[in-house]
């Protein structure tokens, strides 16, 4: 298997100018380190994309999002974050990043990367700083410090838990080699929280917007983009009394304070300051959808992920309540959907789809069977795979933004038996229950070939421990195969491109409430059977499907898209 690059990269394509392309783009997630490793060491980096923008290319998508590629010692898979304006040398250099970026550009694809706000790496020189400054210092007050309770200060300022577990506090070690302040981190003591009243970090994170920016990044995915804002009195609630606070009010201490979109306002402004504007997409765990459509304000980020496909089981009624709610949301905002199954947060789609349900909860099901040590024998792989086609093919006829995981594409499972010595989420490492035994399933490196050491991802080991299974997943392997999950996923991204046109959809009265199907402007039909048994397509001609037809009849658990 071979993707020859063009022969000069050093000519990008001219991207279109056009403001909206993001509102009906398929965006490519990339795990920089899971991708393609270029010089042996394991870990994937910016060369080994580059080296597969061919195989992107003919995928079919429009832009591709890079989760932190930045300087880190990895506390939380490059969430932590020494420096924002610089690449992790283990990942490659700058310039290795323009030629990346030129690479993707002259292929028509536009770049997306991870911007990480509510924290950076206890390794940033900020924090450095503030570790020899000691008490009082101005550099102390950009991030969140506070004196401890006790007699001699011994006990964190509350009995907070951070979402990996252990304390929310950390306490450290004053330039005099006292015991000293406690600093907050939301996630690992790794991971210490900004402070944004500070204007020095709101200045410095609008230099940050404008360095990629001026490198030809076209927009951004905003980490945990509404827990910015804290308000922390004198006298800090308990953790019981934090868990009763309403969520919905913008008034909470630590999430969706009604303050955060100042920031993002400001941001705004620095966006628009491109021709075309940059785009950004909040990543913001929300109570409602009326909270969610503050991020999607045309005046802020623009764009919000809504999860509610992601969480629903594959389920006609779920999936028709999900669909109809969140294009009835942008409506309001101006904005437009993003439909999302799998990402590098959650086990993947096609593992979720072959458990037994959970009434709205395959989330939960997934990292369940994951924290169990991931049977097989509890795992429907074929009904799994086929009903993460079927979602899949449905997904893109939606009107919106199409966002995809690495590997995915592939019909990837997830890898649930990994020794807990080769482990390397935090989740996992502290302990936390929330997510089983961590995220590393769906992080493990993707396979190119059905040998080699690391099944084509590089000449040597890959960092996290492929299962002997990816050799019938492999990229070359799903090359020819008519009916490969691959060759589904790259003629269903050359039809969306002709077909995709307004952002509406009509339904069709099916007459089976296991039977789902709607129209698109062009006569663009799409047809899901979530029940058991065939049934009968309507006339109009095939497009594609994702199971083979048996003349004209729909197999059970598969979509087609047809045209009149």
């Amino acid at each position: 298997m071979a993707y020859p690059l063009d022969s000069d990269l050093t000519i990008p394509l001219l991207l279109s100018e056009d403001a909206a392309w993001w509102r009906q783009a398929a965006v490519y997630q990339i795990y920089p380190r899971s991708f393609a490793d270029s010089n042996g060491d394991g870990i994937g980096d910016l060369k080994g994309i580059t080296s597969r923008v061919p195989y992107l290319k003919t995928l079919g998508v429009d832009a591709v999002w890079l989760s932190p590629f930045y300087p880190s010692a990895l506390a939380d898979g490059g969430y932590d974050v020494d420096d924002y304006r610089d690449v992790d040398p283990k990942i490659g250099t700058l310039a290795d990043f323009d030629e990346m970026t030129a690479a993707l550009h002259h292929a028509g694809i536009r770049v997306i990367v991870d911007i990480v706000p509510n924290h950076s790496s206890n390794r940033h020189a900020w924090f450095q700083e503030a570790l020899a400054a000691g008490r009082g210092s101005a550099a102390r007050k950009r991030y969140i410090f506070r004196e401890g309770l006790g007699d001699q200060g011994e006990l964190p300022p509350s009995d907070w838990t951070a979402a990996f577990g252990g304390p929310r506090w950390s306490r450290v070690t004053e330039p005099d080699g006292s015991p000293g302040q406690w600093y907050l981190h939301t996630f690992t003591p790794e991971q210490p929280d900004w402070n944004w009243e500070n204007p020095e970090v709101r200045e410095d994170f609008l230099k940050t917007l404008r360095f990629w920016s001026d490198r030809g990044v076209d927009g951004f995915r905003v980490d945990v983009a509404n827990m910015l804002v804290k308000d922390l009195p004198d006298q800090l609630p308990s953790k019981a009394e934090l868990d009763l606070l309403d969520r919905n009010s913008g008034t909470h201490p630590l999430f969706d304070r009604d303050e955060v979109h100042e920031i993002y306002r400001d941001w705004r402004k620095v966006f628009n300051e491109y021709n075309p504007p940059r785009f950004a997409v909040a990543e913001a765990w929300v109570e409602t959808a009326e909270r969610r459509a503050r991020y999607a304000s045309p005046e802020g980020l623009g764009q919000a992920f809504s999860f509610d496909l992601l969480m629903a089981d594959f389920d006609a009624t779920q999936f028709r309540d999900v669909i109809e709610d969140n294009l009835n949301q942008v409506r309001t905002t101006g904005s437009t959907s993003t439909w999302v199954f799998s990402n590098h947060d959650v086990t993947r789609h096609a593992t979720r789809y072959g458990l037994a349900p959970l009434s709205g909860r395959n989330t939960k099901q997934g990292i369940e069977w994951v924290k169990a040590g991931g049977p097989r024998n509890a795992l429907d792989i074929a009904g799994g795979i086929r009903r993460a086609r079927a979602a899949s093919l449905l997904m893109l006829a939606l009107p919106g933004s199409a966002y995809l995981y690495q590997g995915e594409e592939l019909g990837l499972h997830e890898v649930a038996q990994i020794p807990g010595e080769d482990r390397q989420d935090p989740s996992f490492l502290r302990g936390a229950e929330w997510d089983g035994l961590g995220r590393d399933g769906c992080r493990v490196p993707l396979p190119w070939t059905p040998a080699g050491t690391s099944f084509g991802f590089g000449a040597n080991a890959a960092h996290l421990p492929q299962p002997a299974w990816f050799a019938d997943y492999a990229v070359s392997v799903q090359e020819v195969p008519e009916n490969s999950t691959l060759n589904l996923y790259r003629r269903a991204l050359a039809f969306r491109h002709k077909l995709q046109s307004a952002e509406s959809l009509d339904w069709v009265d099916t007459g089976g409430k296991d039977v789902l199907a709607f129209t698109r402007p062009g006569g663009w039909l799409c047809v899901t059977n979530f029940g058991d048994a065939p049934v009968e397509l309507p006339t109009g001609e095939i497009i594609l499907a994702s199971q083979p037809l048996e003349e004209r009849k729909l197999p059970a658990q598969a979509t087609a898209w047809l045209r009149n």
